[in-house]
């Protein structure tokens, strides 16, 4: 049986490869970027204002003091938007000018409107007095000091969000380059699972699948409901498989009929088709029987998750998502780094994903606590959770104060 690693390992050996389309950048939110994307101008586009007050030329001031005072003449005013002044200005003059407004020909510097004096008085405002030296493009914004022309703006694989597309569109860039969403064709398994409102005992409701459905903007999927396997639809499962094979649909997720009981046929079914790789069983807590399988020679996989809620939204975490990731060329997420709350023991061959809680310590340290109620069937854990934390194979006993790994559960951890 694979630890969690080679699992991994296997999983980045058989990735997909997803197409590229075309799209506004004003609806890339959450697109996973498909090549670098550069600045083709300046921005600022040319010098402008940060203050609304009076433009100056600072050579003008160069002998000024309180002892030396010099009155400018001022000119006129101009707003942002307005078309620049052109014309070279006069020695000793000055215009009005507003916050983001383009510098006058000549012009350097920007004395803010807060410090300036006028005379013969404010109200009838016809010279501003300075009695000091200015420097040079004092109060400027100037041509290309946040972005430059030819700087990267976004790389290869990264995920776009809000604060790119302002990036974008003040850069002007419209159109651009992105993964197309992965496509994935969902099954539940199983005659007790059920989408009826009033169900008996020995029936469950369909959690699993709207747990998935509902977390599929964040994880970089198009949800689709294949509907219920029941025990005898073994055949009904192979059909479906073909017609992917031959769809738009890049994966299958099924929950349920993945272990080794009686009509668990998810791994009979699978294993009749050429598979280029195939995983079955992992050494991970929950999730053990969890199933994978790459179609030979086709961009198609297949995903096996475990019936139980927590098993299978472990599974898809921690095996599903980073698969999606690694097709799009998006690189490995970075865990949080927290300190462990209380000591924590476990079976040494086995990786333990477990429901935790996180915050911030006093003294402003991440502090990680696992929940009491692990079990796989238990959600109510999974409600007071805010993250996983990963105990690794290979060691028995985590003490108290020891650094792990945690991921939050329902979006990706962001990579700073």
């Amino acid at each position: 049986m694979n630890n969690y690693t080679q699992a991994l390992n296997i999983l980045n050996k058989a990735k997909i490869k997803i197409s590229d389309e075309l799209i506004n950048s004003s609806e890339s939110l959450n697109r996973v970027n498909s090549k670098n994307i550069y600045s083709n101008v300046n921005l600022p586009a040319t010098n402008n204002s940060s203050f609304d007050g009076f433009a100056i030329k600072a050579s003008d001031t160069s002998s000024l003091s309180r002892k030396n005072t010099k009155l400018f003449k001022i000119l006129d005013n101009i707003a942002a938007g307005d078309k620049p002044v052109l014309k070279k200005i006069k020695k000793f003059h000055t215009i009005g000018i507003n916050t983001g407004a383009i510098l006058p020909k000549d012009m350097d510097a920007i004395v803010p409107i807060e410090q300036v004096v006028f005379l013969p008085n404010k109200l009838n405002p016809k010279f501003i007095k300075i009695d000091k030296k200015i420097k040079k493009f004092q109060n400027v914004r100037l041509k290309g000091q946040d972005f430059k022309k030819n700087d990267l703006i976004l790389s290869k694989g990264e995920i776009i969000e809000s604060k790119h597309i302002m990036a974008l569109k003040a850069l002007g860039i419209i159109k651009i380059k992105v993964k197309k969403i992965p496509n994935i064709l969902y099954f539940s398994s199983g005659n007790e699972v059920s989408n009826l409102k009033k169900l008996p005992n020995w029936k469950v409701k369909n959690s699993n699948r709207d747990y998935i459905k509902a977390i599929q903007k964040d994880f970089l999927f198009n949800f689709k409901d294949g509907g219920i396997l029941k025990d005898k639809d073994e055949f009904v499962f192979e059909k479906k498989i073909k017609k992917m094979i031959n769809s738009k649909t890049d994966l299958i997720i099924t929950s349920g009929a993945v272990s080794a009981g009686r009509f668990d046929f998810i791994p009979r079914v699978v294993k009749k088709f050429k598979l280029s790789h195939f995983l079955k069983n992992v050494a991970i807590r929950p999730g053990k029987p969890v199933l994978f399988a790459k179609i030979k020679n086709k961009k198609k996989a297949i995903f096996g998750l475990p019936g139980n809620p927590i098993s299978a939204a472990a599974c898809f975490r921690f095996f599903v998502y980073p698969y999606l990731r690694n097709s799009l060329g998006v690189k490995s997420e970075k865990p949080i780094k927290a300190i462990l709350k209380k000591t924590f023991v476990k079976k040494s061959k086995f990786t333990h994903f477990t429901k935790s809680k996180i915050h911030t310590t006093k003294n402003g340290k991440l502090e990680t606590e696992v929940l009491k109620g692990q079990e796989s069937f238990k959600i109510h854990s999974l409600i007071n959770s805010n993250i996983w934390t990963v105990f690794p194979s290979g060691k028995s006993k985590f003490k108290k104060n020891h650094i792990v790994d945690c991921f939050f559960p329902n979006h990706p951890n962001k990579i700073f």
